[in-house]
């Protein structure tokens, strides 16, 4: 199991020696972990947010783990340097353009949502979200109207082949979930989400036994508040994606506990929080690594095949919160090493 190990900026680097613990502690095959440094570290010591041989090591690996990439010091640089960048770059270039973000409640900590707790209660969600395509890959760039005012512009654009492509993960995903997937567009205002529709009903006959409806963005924005537990899989483009992402984060009550998953067309991945490198409490050993965590396990299910381990490790984590182990951003005092410790003690104990 050759795993890229790219921790990155900020907390990256605290929650990654938790989640390497962690996989360290369960029944695996021999594991290769490589290191390299991406984001904010890599532009210091590099001078590229994505340096060749960070991508070269992330092309011929297994699978990505990735921690968090973002320094406000370094906002000032121009677009293709900035930090944020290296994401993009691994997506683009190892055409990871599935992002699985599942949302679901943890027994116990419904409180800590913003939402009613029986509401918050009922949310098991996974938000698909395609990531290679839509305004953050598209013409972009700035000009001068005829009128002499500076104008902005970003295209939005999609082909048939990527939607299908992303609209077949969708409805396999929902087949071993509910059967349930609600594909949610713009189509009454966008000639992009009009095409997204289409090809999505089009995709939808090979899949007769999952049920399929579509939601204006506006409107799922809105449900996802008012009725979260209505969702089973949540099919979307790249912009509606990332907002809709993290809502759902906080109506589960915190983007601490939430993994994802980026996937292309084989069993590579790129494994990563949702959550950013956070450099106000970077360094100072409070960071959840739940998410992480949490990652490492989706990575051990979606590129190894490894289901068993995945669920021990998720069972593990969720035992740990039920004992009420928390991290400063669930309102308890456990530091990133302590919740570390609880979840490897949970599997050694298994």
């Amino acid at each position: 199991m050759h795993i890229a190990v790219l921790a990155g900026d900020g907390i990256g680097q605290e929650i990654m020696v938790e989640a390497l613990r962690v996989l360290e502690t369960v029944n695996l095959p021999a594991l290769r972990l490589d290191h390299a440094d991406v984001g904010g570290v890599a532009y210091r010591n590099h001078g590229s947010p994505l340096p060749p041989e960070t991508l070269d090591l992330a092309k011929t690996a297994d699978a990505i783990l990735f921690g968090a990439v973002g320094d406000p010091e370094l906002d000032g640089l121009r677009r293709e340097l900035r930090v944020e960048s290296a994401v993009l770059g691994l997506r683009k270039e190892l055409q990871l353009f599935a992002n699985l973000r599942p949302a679901k409640a943890f027994a116990g900590l419904e409180n800590l949502s913003a939402l009613k707790a029986e509401v918050a209660g009922a949310i098991d969600l996974l938000i698909l979200r395609e990531l290679t395509g839509d305004v953050y890959f598209g013409e972009k760039g700035q000009r001068e109207t005829e009128t002499g005012l500076r104008q902005g512009y970003d295209i939005m654009s999609y082909d048939e082949q990527e939607v299908a492509r992303i609209a077949h993960v969708g409805f396999k995903a929902a087949q071993g979930r509910r059967k349930k997937l609600c594909s949610v567009d713009k189509a009454n205002v966008l000639q992009t989400s009009v095409l997204w529709r289409k090809v999505v009903e089009e995709v939808a006959i090979d899949y007769p036994d999952v049920e399929l409806s579509h939601m204006y963005v506006d409107n799922a924005a809105m449900q996802m508040v008012r009725n979260p537990g209505q969702f089973d899989v949540v099919l979307t483009g790249n912009l509606f994606g990332d907002i809709l992402s993290d809502q759902a984060s906080m109506c589960v009550g915190s983007i601490g506990l939430l993994a994802s998953a980026s996937l292309g067309e084989g069993t590579q991945g790129l494994y990563e929080p949702i959550h950013g490198s956070a450099p106000d409490i970077a360094g100072q050993g409070i960071a959840n690594p739940s998410a992480m965590i949490l990652s490492a396990a989706m990575m051990l299910r979606h590129s190894f095949g490894l289901e068993d381990q995945a669920v021990k490790i998720e069972a593990a984590v969720a035992n740990v919160l039920a004992d009420g182990v928390l991290g400063y951003d669930l309102g308890g005092t456990a530091s990133t090493s302590q919740i570390g410790d609880a979840v490897v003690a949970k599997l050694s104990a298994a």
